[in-house]
């Protein structure tokens, strides 16, 4: 991969039982490009939408039974969907997500960005589910909870470096219900308004972590862990946030080594479901 990335949360980590994890780093290597191809460089939007189409095309031959042609996609296929056989239809929803990002600058509404979420967000969790054979409605709802929380959070930390992208996350209405104008963030301005309206936001976030994370409890001890660590990384950026009193413009919140070692004695001492407060 060409980029390297921070992610506030473990992928495939020596929590996940060793035969799942080529899997999941093969998931998250198609994730990461896909991802990449929307984002990074300075290619056109033309170019980058027909990179991701590329990648369409090629599951499109998998779900036909056909071997794709590049080695992203070919050790997708080995290493993941045939033989834990994974719907493609969960990666197809990434690609549109991001092909969303492409085209999609602004959100009216804050459902826009849960409606996003389930195709950026929650395939990944849906896929993590699928490699453990978990498929009850329940848990598949409760995963989403987390993964779209994740999305969020991760949207309110980037907030200032969307907008170098032209990018703004935040729901228009909610920039309008707190008086909160799009040069406020240009110019980078820690208002009380800013504040007040990131706080809401972190706050949806969080309930939704918390609305999530009884699945922790029902799953197998090893992806318990590792989605135990998850949920703690998204409560330890929200609280980060919080500290700094939302200012994402001076610096951004994340997860330095002392906190991964928190968070690992929080799961070695057993708080593994401990509820978000």
């Amino acid at each position: 991969m060409a980029v390297d990335h921070y992610e506030n949360f473990p992928v495939g980590s020596i929590l996940v039982p060793k035969h799942l994890r080529r899997p999941i780093h093969a998931i998250y290597a198609f994730s990461r490009v896909a991802d990449d191809y929307a984002d990074e460089g300075d290619d056109s939007d033309e170019v980058r939408l027909a990179n991701l189409q590329a990648l369409s095309d090629e599951l499109l031959l998998i779900e036909q039974g056909k071997r794709p042609v590049s080695a992203l996609m070919q050790r997708l296929l080995d290493e993941a969907i045939a033989p834990h056989q994974l719907p493609t239809a969960l990666f197809e929803d990434l690609l549109d997500a991001f092909r969303q990002d492409v085209v999609k600058k602004r959100y009216q509404e804050f459902d826009e960005l849960v409606d996003y979420s389930r195709r950026s967000a929650n395939p990944i969790g849906r896929l993590l589910l699928c490699l453990y054979g978990v498929n009850d409605e329940q848990s598949l709802q409760q995963s989403d909870a987390i993964c779209t929380a994740l999305q969020l959070i991760n949207f309110w930390q980037d907030v200032a470096i969307d907008w170098q992208k032209n990018r703004v996350y935040l729901p228009q209405t909610s920039l309008q219900q707190f008086h909160v104008s799009e040069s406020d963030i240009a110019q980078h301005k820690l208002t009380p308004a800013f504040q007040n309206m990131m706080a809401a936001q972190c706050q949806r976030a969080f309930q939704m972590l918390q609305d999530g994370s009884p699945l922790i409890g029902k799953l197998p001890s090893r992806l318990r862990w590792e989605l135990s660590m998850i949920v703690l990384g998204g409560e330890r950026i929200v609280r980060k946030l919080m500290a700094v009193e939302y200012d994402v413009f001076t610096q951004r919140p994340v997860l330095t080594k002392r906190d991964w070692l928190w968070m690992l004695k929080q799961l070695l001492t057993g708080h593994i479901a401990m509820p978000i407060r």
